[in-house]
């Protein structure tokens, strides 16, 4: 469904199955309703989408009629003449002026879930949906990896694909505190609060398919006689963290072990690009920028290597921006750089952000980008002042 979501954007046509409540009046004047199944096409006006159920919520308007929903149309006349008005789906014929301008549109929106059809209709189909569908259909590029983070009392149990990290349960179970000369409350909230983590585990986590678990916390229980984790034990990595918050996640993603052991999947192929992209920043600016302006710059020296953007700028509203980002992207490909396409969703989706959502490594140092910045900053100035 995240695949969904990236794909449908304002303006975009879609075509699905609904439930839709229909009023009906009989002839002698008593009003009816019920809920039917019907098959409605809409202009996409608003998309809300809900990963932890799945679900994704399109409202819009409808532009097909049918015998349950009618789509009029009508604008203010200037003459006196009788004048045929052509609307979408009704040719009406007004006898006389109007001084007001009457428009019923109907409106719906379309719950989308998974193993629901439906058929969706784009003005242009750019290089960035096209890609999208393909991965989509790509089985092998899902990444199979679920993280425990947890402090004495939380913990929060998410799972990371290469898209998204979902927290599909919080656990929080009051630890009392030690009191001198007895721990045994203590032992026993701690015992409590493991004991809940357990059975999210097993609840949440599925170790057929789950390839690495990942535990992170301050301290671990290094004994249970659980079978489940016991056969499953290879496949749990034990990692450090300062919390048991959902931001730990960045320090973990940054761990060379967690790296290593997640160096088949997609996920960390672009942590560990921004990684890279945070250590050139640090050690040789001239090969690193961010920013749309700056990336341009280097673009137009074909000097990018690497492309480092996040999918929320191809689901802007404003299609000039959507395509100005595309263009960048097939421009870096055609000179053989590299794109990473970062979720928003995403621990290192969520940091690209604070660097406005596009960065770039450069194959070569071009510090002039910086000075031409300086001497814009200086020439805007200096007219301010004279004016």
């Amino acid at each position: 469904m995240w695949h969904v979501y990236n794909l449908i954007v304002k303006g975009d046509h879609l075509k699905a199955t609904t439930i839709r409540r229909i009023q009906s009046e009989s002839s002698t004047g008593s009003s009816s309703s019920q809920r039917l199944r019907i098959t409605l096409t809409i202009v996409v006006e608003n998309i809300d989408f809900d990963p932890q159920a799945g679900l994704l919520r399109i409202n819009g308007r409808v532009t097909v009629e049918n015998p349950y929903v009618k789509y009029y149309c009508t604008c203010t006349l200037a003459t006196e003449t009788p004048t045929f008005i052509v609307s979408v789906f009704t040719i009406l014929k007004l006898s006389r002026s109007t001084a007001s301008i009457l428009q019923m549109n109907g409106h719906h929106t379309i719950d989308l879930e998974l193993n629901r059809n439906f058929t969706l209709i784009k003005e242009e189909w750019d290089v960035i949906a096209l890609e999208r569908v393909d991965e989509s259909c790509d089985v092998a590029r899902k990444a199979d990896v679920s993280a425990v983070v947890c402090q004495e009392g939380l913990a929060n149990l998410c799972l990371l694909t290469q898209h998204m990290t979902i927290v599909r349960q919080r656990i929080e179970t009051p630890v009392p505190r030690k009191r001198k000369g007895s721990v045994t409350n203590y032992e026993k909230g701690l015992v409590r609060f493991y004991d809940h983590v357990l059975q999210a585990i097993l609840r949440h986590i599925n170790f057929d398919i789950v390839k690495v678990v990942i535990l992170a916390s301050p301290g671990f229980v290094k004994k249970t006689d659980n079978k489940p984790l016991l056969e499953a034990r290879p496949k749990f990595l034990l990692v450090h963290c300062s919390s048991g918050h959902k931001h730990a996640l960045q320090e973990i993603m940054q761990d060379p072990a967690t790296l290593a052991r997640l160096a088949d999947t997609k996920a960390a192929r672009e942590v560990e690009a921004l990684n890279r992209f945070y250590h050139m920043l640090n050690h040789d600016a001239d090969r690193a920028f961010y920013g749309f302006k700056h990336v341009m710059k280097a673009n137009e020296r074909g000097a990018i290597g690497t492309l480092l953007v996040t999918d929320q700028l191809f689901r802007s509203a404003d299609i000039a921006t959507r395509r100005k980002y595309i263009e960048l992207v097939e421009n870096v490909r055609a000179i053989g750089g590299t794109v990473f396409v970062f979720s928003s969703l995403h621990v290192s989706g969520e940091q690209l952000n604070q660097l406005t959502g596009v960065a770039a490594i450069l194959t070569f140092p071009v510090p002039d980008i910086e000075e031409e910045d300086e001497a814009e900053n200086e020439a805007n100035e200096g007219v301010g002042k004279s004016s």
